[in-house]
This record gives C-alpha cells, sequence and structure tokens, in this order.
C-alpha cells in the first residue's frame, strides 16, 4: 500500500519562507512524475509544482514560479518544495502526489495516482 506524508506546514510571515517534505512508503519517488498541489478554502485543487525524478525536468504554475522550488533526495527518497518570498495568497492545505507509474510531468489532478493528507501553510501579512 502506498502511502504519502507530507510535513513541514506552518504559520509564517509573508516575505518568509518554509520547507515542506514528502515521504512514501510502499514506493520510491524514482522513475515517477510527482506533483505538489493546494487547495485555499473555497477553491479547488491547483497544480503548484512537479519534477520528473531523479532526471530533475521541473515545471511551476505561473504563480510560484522564481519562488518555489522542487527537489528530492534518493536517498531518503523525500520529495521537497522549498518556498520563499511567500504572500498571503500562498495560504492552503499543500498535497504531495505521484503518477501511478508514468515520469511525465503532469499539472492535473487526475494525472496523479496516490496522494499525501496535506499540511497546513498559513501566510500572515
Amino acid at each position: 500500500q502506498v502511502q504519502l506524508v507530507e510535513s513541514g506546514g506552518g504559520l509564517v510571515q509573508a516575505g518568509g519562507s518554509l520547507r515542506l517534505s514528502c515521504t512514501a512508503s510502499g514506493r520510491t519517488f524514482r522513475g515517477v512524475g510527482v506533483g505538489w498541489f493546494r487547495q485555499a478554502p473555497g477553491k479547488e485543487r491547483e497544480f503548484v509544482a512537479a519534477i520528473n525524478w531523479p532526471a530533475g525536468d521541473s515545471k511551476y504554475s505561473d504563480s510560484v514560479k522564481g519562488r518555489f522550488t522542487i527537489s528530492g533526495d534518493n536517498a531518503k527518497n523525500m520529495m521537497y518544495l522549498e518556498m520563499s518570498s511567500l504572500k498571503p495568497e500562498d495560504t492552503a492545505v499543500y498535497y504531495c502526489a505521484t503518477r501511478a507509474s508514468s515520469s511525465w510531468l503532469a499539472v492535473r489532478v487526475y494525472d496523479y495516482a496516490y496522494w499525501g493528507r496535506g499540511t497546513q501553510v498559513t501566510v500572515s501579512s
């Protein structure tokens, strides 16, 4: 059984930084597309970033490009989302997700087969 667990969320002031982590049990991140999504109250879940691991090709939403970085650690089987210059509009629950088998970068929720339960990020103004 595949389980993803996110951590690292919290409360931060605007302009601050956070690093989210995602660990997986039951599978490795190698060779599959990994994505981060977020969902704010009353809004649909939206794409944030994706990476083809360990090749390293990545893709970002326009709203986070230049501020967020997705990466991974093979030895620890961990994926990360480094977030800087945070804005109040970044406030959301952040989810880690992996594709079932494809390594292609994907931006749609339904392209991903496995999801974590999310970690809350709150950015105060």
